[in-house]
């Protein structure tokens, strides 16, 4: 009974360590942030430590141009362009690095 119990137990605190992250991801810094609303519209971008970048801007009209992008797990460099409009989001350009051989 006595080994059980301790069967038991030492299960349960291995159960109970934490798990490590799996990347360095969450250690991420900002290293861009930058942000201009006016009358007319907005402008705003960020980059962070990790390569993962956005940048939109936006008219008066509710009319907003943008992108995002980041490193995949394979090194690529991926980057998506989009609008948003009266006729919703929509997005244009999937973009892959051809350095790496990955296609456009």
């Amino acid at each position: 009974m006595f080994k059980a119990l301790m069967i038991c137990a030492i299960i349960g605190m291995a159960a109970a360590l934490p798990v490590a992250p799996a990347s360095d991801d969450v250690h991420a810094e900002v290293g861009v942030l930058k942000s201009d609303v006016r009358a007319d519209g907005f402008d705003t971008a960020l980059e962070t430590s990790n390569h993962i970048s956005q940048a939109a801007s936006g008219d008066v009209h509710g009319n907003i141009h943008g992108n995002f992008g980041w490193i995949s797990p394979e090194g690529t460099h991926v980057t998506l362009t989009y609008v948003a409009d009266e006729n919703g989001y929509q997005p244009s350009d999937l973009l892959f690095d051809i350095v790496n051989g990955s296609c456009v």
